[in-house]
């Protein structure tokens, strides 16, 4: 299975990009985050004429959204609520033959990197914990899983363009990095990218729209994410950030990620 992650910062506005990637890397699944759109304004007549049949979406207005697009059925489908609130930031699906698919899109945690006195970094927090009981309870051994999305955190010195310059910045805090820690740990989870793009290689994912040669300033991080379940670690075939897709006309400000999983 070819599964790509993908921050498409408004599906409506992009179909032509999406398009494009399905033209050249041919996925089987196609999980997006930041749709931007509510369900009924959702394409989903133009994306299923890309191939995908079997379509999960969960969206409002102007914010957030994720959809799983899939050639492949679904057997289950699920959208949780997190922090006690209904912005649109989870669904998944539990794919024909049996495994289990997450998609998440994480709250971004604004500017200030103090919970006490920014209540989007507090809800970013909130978010992480939650998600890391959820993984603990729902964990059992064997199980065949794969989670993937947009964390907004970049874990690793390597996963962003300068450790020391953005250690205190939000995506690189070490409270974030230990609260990713934790959840990790919290389903056994395996970083998929890192399987083939090695710990020591710079790896980034999302560079910012005020760069005006974002591929000659390279000041990126890696806030995109696929990860699997022990089950399915050794099924892990190849890893590759889309870098093409990014240097498109008026882009999304990441890169797609694809993964090669025999499951």
């Amino acid at each position: 299975m070819k599964l790509v992650t993908w921050n498409i910062n408004s599906v409506r506005i992009r179909l032509d990009h999406v398009r494009q990637l399905v033209e050249t890397a041919n996925p089987d699944v196609i999980c997006f985050q930041e749709t931007k759109v509510r369900d009924e304004l959702f394409p989903l007549l133009d994306l299923q004429a890309l191939g995908f049949e079997h379509i999960h979406f969960a969206g409002e207005k102007s914010y957030n959204g994720v959809a799983i697009l899939s050639k492949i059925p679904f057997e289950e489908t699920t959208a949780l609520s997190w922090c006690g609130r209904e912005d649109k930031r989870h669904v998944s699906v539990r794919l024909a033959g049996g495994v289990e698919l997450h998609n998440f899109y994480i709250p971004a945690g604004g500017d200030e990197p103090d919970a006490d006195v920014n209540p989007k970094f507090a809800h970013k927090l909130q978010f992480l914990d939650e998600m890391t009981d959820w993984a603990a309870q729902s964990y059992q051994e064997g199980t065949r899983r794969i989670m993937v999305g947009d964390f907004n955190i970049a874990p690793l010195e390597t996963d962003v363009w300068d450790h020391k310059k953005l250690k205190n910045i939000i995506t690189h805090t070490v409270v974030e990095i230990d609260r990713l820690d934790r959840l990790q740990a919290a389903g056994q989870w395996v970083d998929a990218m890192r399987m083939h793009i090695l710990p020591d290689e710079k790896c980034f994912t999302w560079w910012s729209y005020r760069a005006r040669d974002w591929r000659a300033a390279n000041k990126g991080r890696r806030l995109d994410h696929v990860w699997v379940s022990p089950a399915l670690k050794d099924g892990v075939k190849s890893c590759e950030v889309l870098l093409d897709l990014r240097g498109l006309e008026k882009p999304s400000d990441h890169a797609p990620v694809m993964v090669e999983i025999d499951i």
